[in-house]
């Protein structure tokens, strides 16, 4: 998926959006996204050393996580909101040029909720994981 496609799966815009290409293989979600350097996050952190915030490493993962119940055009209808975070690891730095590859897959669903492993993978090296929650809310409720 190209970005403008991400982008009617997604509720994110630019410049919150922050993927820029990602595809379903085999029920595990494959998103990419290239790390330019002029990012808003990376304003101020770190003058001279810019690193990219764990915060927007975790909204990257969560992003990718939200294409695993695309297939269903479930999301559509509703916008998926975090419901918690846990076991999140920072192994490797994420810096301007890197292209960081997040791989997410569904661990198990109750109603609106999703459970969800996630990790990004510069070079193929683990640069961060976390188990993801969100939940699915319809905007009338």
């Amino acid at each position: 998926m190209t970005k403008n496609e991400l982008m009617q799966i997604l509720p994110h815009r630019p410049p919150m959006l922050l993927l820029d290409s990602g595809k379903l293989v085999d029920g595990v979600s494959i998103c990419e996204y290239i790390i330019r350097g002029d990012e808003f996050f990376l304003q101020g952190h770190y003058p001279g050393n810019p690193i990219v915030p764990g915060v927007i490493q975790c909204e990257i993962m969560a992003q990718a996580s939200c294409l695993l119940i695309e297939k269903n055009d479930t999301i559509l209808n509703y916008t998926p909101y975090f419901t918690g975070m846990n076991n999140v690891k920072f192994k490797k730095k994420v810096i301007p040029g890197d292209c960081i590859i997040i791989k997410s897959e569904l661990v198990r669903q109750k109603g609106m909720f999703y459970f969800v492993k996630s990790a990004g993978y510069i070079n193929d090296e683990l640069c961060c994981s976390a188990d993801i929650s969100f939940a699915l809310v319809s905007e009338g409720i």
